[in-house]
């Protein structure tokens, strides 16, 4: 706690908000990410579109495969990497003035590629909510008009007009890095995509969780197990217990619904096997934590599987 008498802002050091070594929001990237968070007027964009996408996105195979939920991992950063690398490496060839035929097919790798990129981030965009989904609109539309510049550019250097290609690949290589930019603090500053309980310190000894008769079945149970929240359900006379965080955006799987051997979210509805987790529909693609269940003298007692 500061000295209420003494004034801040008589010394430049001692306010934050003035001294840019001790403000992280004080670079010009993260001040126009502040902007579009707190840009509200976006929403009136992003929420129809994001509901147009979910609808579209909604079959069980298609968002299965749009998540990345048969790969155990999100695949839209795996498939981002090629149109980032075939551009970058284009743009390498025209500056040093190397084989421009072969600027030219590797800017149409990244044309190709950037379909099926923009479907997977489509369908992970179109689970977001306020601020995140804001910056998730801004950096569809500069990947969006990144690729114009680049099919433009393809077809300039077709003509012959080279000099025009690299100047229109160029500008979109810098709109590409400004969305990058965006889409890493989705994922390192938001969480969006992260595994949710990947830091959950999950204990391997029993521990004493809840009466047995307690539980209804068919109806989701959040007890605690050494700090951590875990959700119980019983179906056809067999307890199970996942982690209640929901690995995809941490929804409470304690308030989903249970049926044909699954859990299913109640934020996005992904949907886990209650034997070992495994999601069993997108948007999540990473196990939910399992854990191991027995009973003893009444008592329903867990520890990590």
């Amino acid at each position: 706690m500061s000295n209420p008498t003494s004034n801040p802002t008589s010394n430049p050091m001692s306010n934050p908000m003035s001294n840019p070594m001790s403000n992280p929001m004080s670079n010009p990237m993260s001040t126009v990410v502040s902007t579009i968070e707190e840009m509200g007027g976006l929403d009136k964009v992003s929420e129809p579109y994001a509901g147009f996408v979910g609808r579209l996105t909604g079959n069980k195979a298609v968002k299965n495969i749009l998540s990345g939920t048969f790969l155990g991992h999100p695949i839209h950063p795996v498939l981002s990497d090629v149109p980032i690398g075939a551009y970058a490496m284009a743009t390498v060839l025209d500056l040093t003035g190397a084989d421009a035929a072969a600027a030219r097919r590797l800017v149409g790798v990244g044309i190709l590629a950037s379909v099926p990129t923009a479907a997977t981030g489509a369908s992970d965009w179109s689970d977001s909510y306020g601020a995140e989904q804001r910056v998730g609109l801004v950096h569809a539309a500069a990947n969006s008009a990144a690729t114009v510049l680049q099919v433009a550019s393809w077809v300039a250097r077709g003509k012959g007009r080279h000099s025009t290609g690299r100047l229109l690949s160029l500008a979109g290589v810098g709109l590409t890095a400004g969305a990058g930019y965006l889409g890493g603090h989705l994922s390192f500053v938001k969480g969006v995509g992260v595994n949710h309980t990947a830091f959950e310190h999950r204990t391997d000894d029993w521990t004493d969780v809840a009466a047995r008769v307690d539980l209804t079945p068919g109806t989701p149970m959040r007890v605690t197990a050494d700090g951590v929240s875990v959700v119980l359900i019983e179906q056809n006379d067999r307890v199970y217990a996942l982690s209640s965080v929901c690995t995809h955006a941490g929804g409470p799987l304690d308030e989903g619904t249970v049926q044909d051997g699954c859990i299913r979210c109640p934020w996005h509805g992904s949907e886990f096997r209650l034997r070992d987790g495994k999601p069993m529909r997108g948007p999540a693609s990473v196990e939910q934590p399992s854990w191991d269940v027995k009973i003893a003298d009444g008592r329903v007692l867990v520890k990590a599987s």
